[in-house]
């Protein structure tokens, strides 16, 4: 299986001198296609679906300054400027996207080429589709819908960024992803994909050293377990929101390492149930603290029509409407 995990992308510039100065406008009705290289096409598409020209070199078994040299051709070709940097990486210019959404139709039609020679009765889906989705619910979740999905069609690479943190309003560097609460940003087109839950859980031995808490009151007397408030990236889960006043006494940016600290008595954790059950934590003041978040599903626009991003899209409703219990347990 060809799932693979990655931490948060860092900004990067093209290599010294392949950054080129805005091409000059030349009349483009005098276009020669024959001119254009059509193979150039795939780099652009790389760095668009990865947003980091070393991840398109990756994924097309080139070294990075390839990828930038061929991008850098075809804007010359075409006298437009097709990316621009930003915070979270290269994205598509509105010229840009133009330009990719023909050059997917000649990747697509790449891809039943293949399927025809090898004899498939039904087509299969090629190349790299990239999602983000936060720690916790990108492991348990997504993780099993795009496996189903590489099951499928093995010619697909599936990578996954796990991170809980919000969507940057300008875009790059994935096909889909999955936030929690809203997105913001004009060029994602967003859904609801699903609420999930969060509750206070501990452990036998904790509550057996330290006792229950009867009351939302008493947890000032315990230590609380949940995320960095000056690192936090997603207001939903402000936890001042949802309990006024309490203040962690362990906190760390990354779920699995709260559910740990929970797991080995270190305090009262607020996590997600689908983590806290599969544990066997003991849950805590269900009916004071019963927390619902939304997880929203956003796609880049220039992404919503590739065969592979509505697969995984489907995969992820199928996974949360299969396991809705776990999300949201009685």
């Amino acid at each position: 299986m060809q799932i693979r995990w990655f931490r948060a992308p860092v900004p990067e510039s093209r290599p010294a001198g392949e950054d080129p100065a805005p091409p000059p406008s030349p009349d483009h009705s005098r276009l020669d296609p024959r001119r254009l290289r059509a193979d150039d096409l795939r780099y652009l598409l790389a760095v668009a679906r990865t947003g980091r020209l070393v991840a398109a070199a990756d994924a097309l078994g080139v070294d990075h300054t390839t990828v930038s040299r061929r991008i850098t051709a075809l804007e010359k070709s075409l006298g437009l400027r097709l990316m621009e940097r930003g915070s979270e990486g290269w994205a598509l210019t509105d010229a840009g996207k133009a330009v990719a959404e023909s050059a997917r139709a000649i990747e697509d039609a790449l891809s039943r080429a293949v399927d025809a020679v090898s004899g498939q009765d039904t087509p299969s889906l090629h190349g790299t589709v990239r999602v983000n989705a936060p720690d916790g619910f990108g492991t348990v979740f997504a993780t099993p819908a795009l496996a189903r999905v590489r099951r499928r069609h093995p010619g697909l690479q599936a990578e996954l960024i796990t991170a809980t943190r919000q969507l940057a309003l300008h875009p790059s560097g994935f096909d889909l992803a999955l936030a929690i609460g809203k997105t913001p940003g004009s060029r994602l087109v967003t859904e609801h994909l699903t609420d999930y839950a969060l509750g206070l859980y501990a452990s036998d031995e904790y509550l057996a050293r330290c006792g229950s808490p009867e009351a939302l009151a008493d947890l000032r007397e315990h230590a609380l377990i949940f995320y960095i408030e000056s690192m936090l990236q997603v207001g939903d889960l402000d936890i001042e929101r949802h309990l006024p006043g309490i203040t962690p006494a362990f906190s760390s940016t990354n779920v699995f390492a709260q559910l740990e600290a929970t797991c080995v008595g270190a305090g009262i954790g607020v996590l997600p149930s689908f983590l806290a059950d599969r544990a066997q934590l003991r849950r805590l003041l269900p009916d004071e603290v019963d927390i619902r978040l939304p997880i929203t599903l956003a796609v880049r626009r220039e992404a919503v029509t590739h065969p592979a991003v509505r697969a995984v899209r489907d995969a992820l409703h199928q996974e949360v409407a299969d396991r809705a219990a776990e999300l949201l347990p009685e």
